[in-house]
């Protein structure tokens, strides 16, 4: 009987690690962004899938009143609050980066184009925001949350 523990229990552990270990190959998941002017943590991001093309919402602001609203925003998303916003969308697999969207800064309003590329074995996502082309723009690196 105890054999047949023990091998459960280890298929137990392996299955509860796979995915784990499977979203690390994705950006899909939760990340903490850290401020270019502070170095600080500022806010969780989510990013999700959907038919080949992911998106990015802010789920909790770190350094800003949770009841902030992107007031220079020109678009619909202007005055609405950012916890809640998708500001990063359409990008999509590109080899091992993922191209082809735009990234909204609420802080200045503007919509840059955008890329995405895990790195350090997905504990780490680094997105750049650019415009024309991508050597004309800035990179952030977000750290997976568990």
């Amino acid at each position: 009987m105890k054999h047949w523990s023990s091998a459960g229990l280890g298929l137990l552990v392996m299955l509860a690690q796979a995915p784990a270990h499977a979203d690390n190959a994705s950006p899909v998941g939760r990340w903490k962004t850290i401020s270019d002017e502070t170095g600080k943590p500022s806010g969780i991001v989510e990013i999700s899938e959907k038919n080949g093309e992911y998106s990015g919402r802010i789920v909790k602001l770190l350094e800003k009143d949770p009841d902030s609203v992107c007031s220079k925003c020109t678009d619909a998303r202007k005055d609405q609050p950012l916890v809640g916003m998708v500001f990063l969308s359409g990008l999509k697999a590109d080899g091992g980066e993922y191209t082809g969207g735009e990234i909204l800064d609420p802080a200045k309003g503007k919509i840059y184009r955008a890329k995405m590329r895990l790195i350090e074995d997905g504990a780490r996502l680094e997105v750049r925001g650019f415009i024309g082309f991508s050597l004309l723009g800035r990179t952030q690196t977000w750290i997976r949350e568990p």
